[in-house]
């Protein structure tokens, strides 16, 4: 995917408050970044943060943080947020390889996917946020009563994930083809910009919804 750089973008995530920038020095104490002990959810690769900031609206008791990797994708979401403020929502402009040295085990509740660049070549699985790779690494941060869900209209990536749950010793809690016609797993669904604009042209979503292996 193409994008376009917006020059004003890096300033932008350095001034704004809503963005942490010396996200090492939190490890273990991201509650006080929110001042409380409310749980804290995750999404990764959350685009301009329409998915995030809706969560975040009708849940005040939770702490949300965005993953966004790309300052220009990332900047949109700073445009809503100086719109509509949430005090539960925080953003890190980081790759989500090094989560584990940002957050403590078990410093996350929840995580979230929602229709991930899928990596199409065979060489290129490892980078996949839901290969095996990056489940470990979810393991390391995740309560272990935690959940992880995942959205896509990419029927390969979804059955490669599926695969992947497996092999890296998940729990599958539930799983479906055709979400929108699954009337318990779209029961509070929050649909985000790409799910919209998937299924209006007649693409089914995939959604799955993942535990760790209880020890």
């Amino acid at each position: 995917m193409r994008l376009r750089n917006i020059p004003a973008a890096a300033d932008a995530i350095a001034n704004s408050k809503y963005c942490i920038l010396n996200y090492t020095e939190h490890k273990g104490h991201w509650h006080e970044i929110f001042g409380s002990n409310h749980p804290i959810a995750m999404e990764i690769g959350m685009g301009k943060g329409r998915f995030l900031m809706d969560l975040a609206a009708l849940h005040p008791d939770i702490n949300y943080i965005g993953v966004e990797r790309y300052g220009s994708v990332l900047y949109r979401a700073l445009q809503k947020m100086d719109e509509n403020p949430l005090p539960n929502v925080r953003f890190l402009c980081i790759n989500a390889e090094i989560l584990p040295e940002i957050f403590e085990a078990g410093e996350l509740d929840q995580i979230y996917l929602n229709f991930s660049d899928p990596w199409p070549k065979d060489r290129h699985a490892k980078r996949r946020l839901t290969s095996r790779e990056f489940l470990a690494r979810y393991d390391q941060i995740l309560k272990k009563d935690g959940h992880l869900e995942f959205k896509t209209d990419n029927r390969p990536l979804f059955d490669f994930s599926l695969e992947e749950v497996k092999e890296a010793g998940w729990n599958l809690d539930a799983y479906t083809y055709d979400l929108h016609h699954d009337d318990k797993m779209n029961q509070g669904n929050i649909m985000t910009e790409y799910e919209e604009k998937f299924s209006s042209i007649g693409n089914p979503i995939c959604k799955m919804i993942i535990s760790r292996e209880k020890r």
